[in-house]
């Protein structure tokens, strides 16, 4: 049984796309360091998540400067929002971060604002 169950999974593996594999790689990286799945995570939850920076850009809103960052760990994306911050440093585009806070869903997308960080030793 668990023969074939390898077998399975190495087949699956074999048709995978580079980036479901590097997916599943982020999920089992959260799961090992007990963080909260972005997917699994629901509106006004409080949530500590594990992943990668995917996209940084500066938005100003009324006035006032916004870091946005889109957030992925292979599950799912969140928005971070630092609101009035128009870069700080060790947040890049690229860069692997331990994030928590209250998630809150905002036109159908998950947002966290100001959220606590913490950078990913490299």
């Amino acid at each position: 049984m668990a023969a074939e169950n390898r077998l399975v999974r190495a087949l699956r593996r074999l048709g995978a796309s580079n980036a479901e594999l590097e997916s599943e790689a982020r999920q089992k990286v959260v799961e090992e360091v007990g963080a909260n799945p972005i997917s699994a995570v629901k509106d006004r939850e409080f949530a500590r998540m594990r992943g990668t920076i995917a996209i940084l850009s500066m938005k100003p809103r009324g006035g006032t400067p916004w870091l946005e960052a889109e957030f992925t760990d292979g599950s799912g994306t969140v928005t971070l929002i630092w609101m009035g911050r128009r870069a700080i440093p060790g947040i890049t585009a690229g860069r692997e971060l331990i994030v928590s806070g209250r998630v809150s869903f905002v036109d159908g997308e998950r947002r966290l604002y100001n959220p606590f960080y913490e950078l990913v030793p490299v």
